[in-house]
């Protein structure tokens, strides 16, 4: 399946296949940030995409890359299994933990998470009209 816009949650979200090229660079982040850009709010990224020095903080990998969807407004959804990473640096679990508490990066175990997270926003309003946060 290729990189795809799909509406998740009434959100425009770029699902990015788990087989497609892995981000490495800078260059690889404004890759999916300009595929965006046809209509995403939102980059959801396979934790397996990301090369392994996303995960080591001490590259700052992780801090330019989502300074990149920061700074071009489209969050940034990291959708895997990163416990290994997560076991293996303190300094990750509070990153992990802050960004899950923003509304720009995240980190979910999976697609359904994405959608459990983004569903609050485009929930009813007070009259029954959908809203969005």
């Amino acid at each position: 399946m290729p990189d795809l816009i799909q509406e998740r949650a009434g959100v425009p979200v770029l699902v990015c296949d788990p087989a497609g090229p892995p981000v490495a660079t800078e260059q690889d982040a404004l890759d999916l940030i300009g595929a965006a850009f046809l209509g995403a709010e939102l980059v959801a990224v396979p934790a397996s995409r990301l090369d392994a020095s996303f995960f080591s903080l001490g590259t700052r990998f992780a801090g330019e890359i989502m300074q990149k969807f920061v700074n071009y407004r489209i969050r940034l959804v990291v959708v895997g299994d990163i416990s290994a990473h997560l076991a293996a640096s303190s300094a990750l679990r509070a990153l992990v933990h802050e960004s899950n508490r923003s509304g720009h990066v995240w980190f979910v175990p999976d697609l359904d998470a994405l959608d459990a997270r983004l569903a609050p926003a485009a929930g009813p309003g007070p009259h029954g009209a959908p809203t969005r946060g």
